[in-house]
């Protein structure tokens, strides 16, 4: 791949990272209620899906779901839902004051990186941007597979760099959800977020 070619990638993907999504709340989110380090379960979470959904556009899935209606309307319904009820959970959720130390104890990097990874993977909206993304930046007469290697290298990596930033600003909020009635505020935006995208996700039409 070409320098050129590579540098017009890595600007499309910082503005792809940088856009606010489903991963941009949950790194948040995360940032917010276990501060930065205990993120990166999260955030890489959404790397492996990330990685899983490019994964499934280089062996021809991402075009067959865009040939068929039904698998394709599956996955993106499937995603819709589960952000809606992870924003749904997020807004009703108990609040409770309780020391840091406790709330950092309940933590689970897996449940943490499980749901982010499902987060992204589900994200029917994404398959079909990467299907028309990256072509665009393949040449045929280059090793495919070294093309691909190159751009998912890129997406992830700047995505990492991309949601570290934003857990690491959220993080930084913590000292505004200090009392219950704040936390409440916290959760039920977080929530709203969530469920904008997956409004956003649904609108994801196959072309």
């Amino acid at each position: 791949m070409e320098f050129d070619v590579w540098l017009t990638l890595f600007l499309a993907s910082l503005a792809i990272s940088i856009s606010p999504g489903a991963g941009a709340v949950v790194s948040m989110n995360h940032g917010i209620k276990y501060g930065l380090k205990k993120s990166y379960a999260a955030i890489f979470g959404l790397q492996l899906g990330l990685f899983a959904q490019t994964f499934v556009v280089v062996i021809g899935l991402g075009a067959l779901i865009m040939k068929s209606v039904m698998l394709f309307n599956i996955i993106k319904w499937i995603g819709v839902l589960y952000l809606v009820y992870l924003g749904l959970s997020k807004i009703f959720e108990k609040v409770e004051m309780v020391e840091e130390g406790e709330q950092l104890k309940a933590y689970s990097a897996k449940k943490s990186f499980l749901t982010a990874t499902l987060i992204n993977l589900t994200n029917a909206k994404a398959t079909v941007f990467l299907v028309a993304f990256i072509p665009q930046f393949l040449n045929p007469n280059e090793s495919l597979w070294l093309q691909f290697i190159i751009i998912v290298s890129t997406l992830c990596i700047i995505d990492i760099f991309v949601m570290t930033g934003y857990s690491s600003m959220a993080s930084k909020l913590k000292f505004l959800i200090k009392d219950v009635k704040a936390m409440k505020i916290q959760n039920r935006i977080t929530g709203s977020f969530l469920i904008l995208a997956a409004i956003f996700m649904s609108t994801a039409k196959k072309a």
